[in-house]
């Protein structure tokens, strides 16, 4: 999940979500929120994330984990941004290593507060450019509401909630479910791997150090030992720092290859081959890699953008609440 990015059609009223056990109204959020008090909002960031893909296509898939970082810890409140003195902010919690991003939220927000100071949030711009980068590497379209207000508190240990490489797929689905995301939402957006990189750093485990039944340690014995010596041929014992596709054979396009490879055990990460573990994902999975799926539904372009969305609406702060930042990296 979170472990992509070189470093996964709106719904335009969204109902309260459960956050951290308190039921948070984002009502306030619609599509077009800057249309008269910041009218080149988007589109000023849409520009600014097509110029530094140029640079760096890589930084595309590292944007749409760099919104799942910020909205599964305590919502999409831009606490992700927020660089802390001793270390103790919420991005310097391990979760987060391989971040990036923070330094095109940092750029857009300069630029946007030249057009219209103090108007467009950061949270607001972290899911503007995530949904940006999806259309980039050649997802879908799709509107999002705005309207997000900024968070007054950034923590190491709140970071502890997102979920891990190495969460079995029931703790998966509960730390989805407390953001109040289903089983199908958990699929789809592990599906924005269908683009991206890993480090060796999380496959470690999988590969060399997985508990065995039997006793001991070794590799996760659901790997296809062909994949098996694929994988472990590209990441050595104690390389961290190697990438590889998330998405084998299909690295740079968007599309549905990722949940066929899951299917066959191609899954490179263990929580992506934890997708095929439970009955309510393992439907999941096989009703959107089915080749038949894109001529009669259901329609994984159509319903990953609603994830999406869904998944940006987690915990929002509106209205009064919360503040505008003059920067991205520190409080008013």
């Amino acid at each position: 999940m979170g472990r992509s990015g070189g470093g996964g059609p709106a719904i335009l009223l969204v109902a309260a979500v459960l956050v951290a056990g308190a039921a948070v109204s984002n009502a306030q959020l619609k599509v077009g929120f800057y249309s008269k008090s910041c009218p080149t909002a988007e589109s000023t960031v849409a520009s600014a994330v097509r110029q530094f893909a140029d640079a760096d296509s890589t930084i595309l898939p590292a944007l749409v984990r760099l919104q799942f970082h910020d909205c599964f810890v305590k919502g999409c409140d831009g606490s992700v941004l927020i660089k802390g003195v001793g270390n103790n902010a919420e991005v310097n919690n391990n979760k987060h290593q391989g971040l990036r991003g923070l330094d095109v939220v940092d750029s857009i927000k300069q630029q946007l507060e030249s057009e219209c100071p103090g108007v467009v949030s950061c949270a607001d711009i972290v899911v503007l450019a995530s949904r940006d980068a999806i259309a980039f590497t050649g997802g879908p379209s799709f509107d999002v509401p705005t309207g997000r207000r900024d968070g007054r508190t950034s923590s190491l240990r709140d970071a502890d909630v997102l979920p891990d490489v190495k969460d079995s797929i029931d703790v998966l689905r509960s730390k989805f479910a407390a953001n109040g995301l289903d089983d199908k939402d958990l699929v789809l957006l592990s599906s924005a791997h269908t683009v991206g990189t890993t480090a060796c750093f999380f496959l470690q485990d999988r590969l060399y150090n997985f508990p065995l039944a039997g006793g001991g340690r070794g590799a996760d014995p659901s790997i296809p030992e062909a994949f098996l010596s694929e994988l472990q041929s590209r990441c050595a014992p104690g390389d961290f720092n190697t990438r590889l596709p998330l998405d084998r054979g299909s690295e740079a396009e968007f599309d549905t290859s990722i949940l066929r490879n899951i299917r066959n055990g191609f899954a490179v990460i263990a929580s992506d081959a934890a997708l095929y573990n439970a009955t309510a994902t393992v439907g999941v999975v096989d009703t959107y890699s089915s080749m038949l799926s894109a001529f009669f539904g259901p329609y994984f372009r159509q319903d990953f953008a609603d994830a999406m969305v869904k998944m940006g609406s987690v915990g929002v702060l509106t209205g009064a609440a919360g503040e505008v930042r003059k920067v991205c990296s520190k409080f008013n």
